[in-house]
């Protein structure tokens, strides 16, 4: 029987010591970073995207032996680059945790020569994927267990604004278009950051929720299944949808006042305005779109947004909101006055008050 090492941390220890080290390394490529990693880790990959390719290819068409000699040699320089770049400064009682995609080779080598020079390192069973199959495991038990008070309201209501205001009453919030950097509308992109990928995203989601209690009800804002080009987990959208639900309204003035300060780029950035909106065609056609275009172009953007409200986004939130969240009802609703930071906190207040979240 082989003795375990003192250097793996297990999968099912790793929730309550991941905040007990000091950083967390993921050493895969750059490639795999991007697509998702562990909340606040940092990238020194021991294998860059190129030599990663180079590395596959030699193991398929050469050996597993060729491909291990050559994957050592490059391993090793860029450890050693790690060491000199980031890491001669650490003392000697720093503890990192190391992983890369399933804790094998590459978080090895790194947390073996970390271990070496006299560092408390430590490797992460199961590296990423093991990672990725807790992340599902607790999305789906936050199904279970968290209860969800729900925003509601037509788009530029200020339901996002108010559900930030909220968390200084004393509301637990789970800001999903925050998560998915994307507001939820076919113009609801954030302009020069793109979405995560989904794997990002639902870690992200997993991240806000571990510090939330699942004893308290969180407050959410409406949603549609998909935000932006993510999708919120099923089970845990029919969760939301279930909540009890409040009503933001304002008046179309206020509205129209609000989506003009909130979406400010598209004022400037008119190209991509109608970008936006030619995407609308197949539901209002050519001619339709023509005219919003001129619309733009005439900086009419007061009457422009009114339009779109009255045509597009209003039917649909209508169509909606009874069908996809059975506890609406038409009668629970709070008014908010006007667009201005002291109304978005005087309307928080009130639904942190009237639904009993602090």
């Amino acid at each position: 029987m082989q003795p375990s090492n003192p250097h793996i941390l297990k999968l099912d220890q790793f929730l309550t010591e991941l905040d007990r080290f000091d950083l967390i390394v993921d050493v895969r490529s750059p490639a795999e970073f991007a697509l998702d990693h562990i909340p606040g880790a940092v990238n020194y990959p021991v294998l860059d995207n190129e030599e990663r390719a180079k590395i596959g290819t030699l193991y398929k068409q050469v050996s597993p032996f060729a491909a291990k000699k050559l994957g050592a040699a490059l391993v090793s320089r860029n450890i050693a680059h790690h060491l000199e770049d980031h890491l001669l400064e650490m003392p000697r009682e720093w503890r990192p945790l190391i992983y890369c995609w399933r804790g094998g080779e590459r978080s090895g080598a790194f947390t073996h020569i970390l271990n070496r020079i006299g560092w408390k390192a430590m490797q992460l069973e199961g590296g990423y994927q093991g990672f990725r199959r807790t992340v599902i495991d607790r999305l789906e038990a936050a199904a279970k267990h968290f209860s969800f008070q729900v925003i509601c309201g037509m788009t530029g209501s200020g339901k996002t604004r108010v559900l930030q205001e909220a968390q200084q009453y004393g509301a637990q919030i789970l800001d999903l278009e925050d998560l998915a950097i994307h507001r939820g509308s076919v113009l609801g992109n954030e302009p020069n950051i793109e979405q995560p990928s989904q794997k990002g995203f639902e870690t992200a989601l997993w991240n806000a929720l571990r510090s939330l209690d699942p004893t308290k009800p969180v407050l959410v804002e409406s949603e549609s299944k998909k935000v932006g080009g993510v999708h919120i987990p099923d089970a845990l959208m029919e969760k939301i949808r279930n909540g009890a639900c409040i009503e933001l309204r304002s008046s179309t003035q206020t509205r129209v006042s609000w989506l003009i300060r909130e979406y400010h780029h598209f004022l400037s950035d008119t190209d991509n305005f109608k970008r936006k909106l030619a995407l609308l065609t197949a539901h209002y056609g050519k001619v339709q779109i023509a005219q919003w275009n001129e619309a733009i172009d005439a900086k009419q953007f007061p009457s422009l947004v009114e339009e779109l409200l009255v045509m597009h986004y209003d039917p649909s939130y209508q169509s909606s909101i009874v069908r996809n969240f059975p506890q609406y009802k038409i009668e629970n609703f709070l008014q908010l006055e006007n667009d201005s930071d002291e109304a978005f906190a005087k309307a928080a207040k009130a639904i942190v008050a009237k639904l009993n979240l602090n």
